[in-house]
């Protein structure tokens, strides 16, 4: 059993214990008048959650009559429960994640993406010999464990690897040129390029598993809620644009002052892979844009699971995903 389906079975019975209840999807209005909601992310603050941060701190949150509390994540950070309960109004996460959770029965819907695409990667040293997908067999890879690249990559190339669980450090990257790592590219370079050390990066989404990173809602919040699901996305599309366009000082000072293990050169680099790459905005000569989904794409990728195993029978797309809060030019 795959780590997603495990998480997901936890995950179900989670709420099974709570009998479901239906809490109120969002508080009550303050005393600003402004509207309260939540967002879940699943890290610690950091430069991939920029333009969350950037709204927040420019006022485009209550502009669009929101005050947002922005919840730090970190490794095994709890999303899908908070969201799928309403403890949590939004969150982050994975396109393909949320798919699972929907075919456990958790109420998710993906409201928009705040990445076209994903920076996970692998990480080798620079004199390492693994230069492409097909060099992992035989080797070892030190990942999380359970993640539907692994037996994507695998049969795509016909090769098998060993695994290594993933303790989302680098010392052990550090001291053996030989360790072949899971990172995000906006990331773990950093660290170790920071100790002199040179490495390289075989992008996933060069695989051809390619997934978006999300926001995800409670399905009874956009039926109940539409404008408040409309205004946040709005909002933060808005703060993306900003912090990717414009001057990224007033997100970096709230992160430096919510994270006291960030730097200034971390936010720095992240943000400049995040550009670079073009992680958020996507690939704009081929349609993509700052928060687009495509439903062929995602139904493109639920094929891909079902083909692995990894889901046991099609979800429709229209209970899981919903352009209709996007902006008129992205739907």
């Amino acid at each position: 059993m795959s780590l997603l389906r495990v998480t997901l079975v936890a995950t179900v019975a989670v709420l099974s214990a709570a009998g479901c209840s239906r809490p109120a999807l969002v508080e009550p209005p303050t005393k600003a008048g402004l509207r309260a909601v939540s967002l879940q992310t699943d890290w610690f603050p950091q430069a991939e959650h920029g333009g969350f941060y950037q709204a927040l701190a420019r006022g485009y949150y209550a502009e669009a009559g929101l005050t947002v509390d922005i919840r730090s994540g970190g490794p095994g950070a709890a999303i899908k429960v908070p969201v799928a309960k309403g403890t949590a109004d939004f969150g982050m996460n994975r396109s393909d994640d949320v798919m699972l959770a929907a075919a456990r029965g958790l109420p998710l819907l993906i409201v928009a993406a705040t990445f076209q695409h994903d920076p996970q990667a692998l990480m080798v040293h620079d004199g390492s010999p693994v230069r492409s997908f097909p060099d992992l067999q035989g080797r070892t890879v030190t990942a999380a464990v359970g993640m539907a690249w692994i037996p994507f990559i695998q049969k795509k190339y016909g090769i098998k690897f060993d695994l290594r669980p993933l303790n989302y450090g680098v010392a052990g990257f550090l001291v053996d040129k030989s360790t072949v790592q899971q990172c995000f590219i906006t990331n773990e370079p950093f660290y170790v390029q920071q100790r002199g050390l040179k490495v390289r990066t075989l992008l996933l989404a060069d695989s051809g598993y390619d997934v978006y990173q999300t926001i995800i809602c409670r399905r009874e919040l956009a039926r109940t809620e539409p404008a408040l699901v409309r205004a946040f996305v709005t909002a933060t599309l808005r703060g993306w644009r900003d912090y990717l366009d414009g001057d990224p000082a007033p997100a970096h000072a709230m992160i430096l002052e919510r994270n006291s293990q960030m730097t200034r050169e971390q936010l720095e680099f992240s943000r400049g892979e995040l550009i670079a790459h073009s992680f958020a905005t996507g690939d704009r000569a081929k349609g993509e844009d700052l928060g687009q989904l495509s439903l062929a794409r995602l139904g493109r990728e639920m094929a891909v699971l079902m083909e692995l195993k990894i889901l046991d029978a099609p979800v429709a797309l229209p209970s899981i995903v919903t352009t209709e809060f996007l902006p008129p030019g992205l739907r």
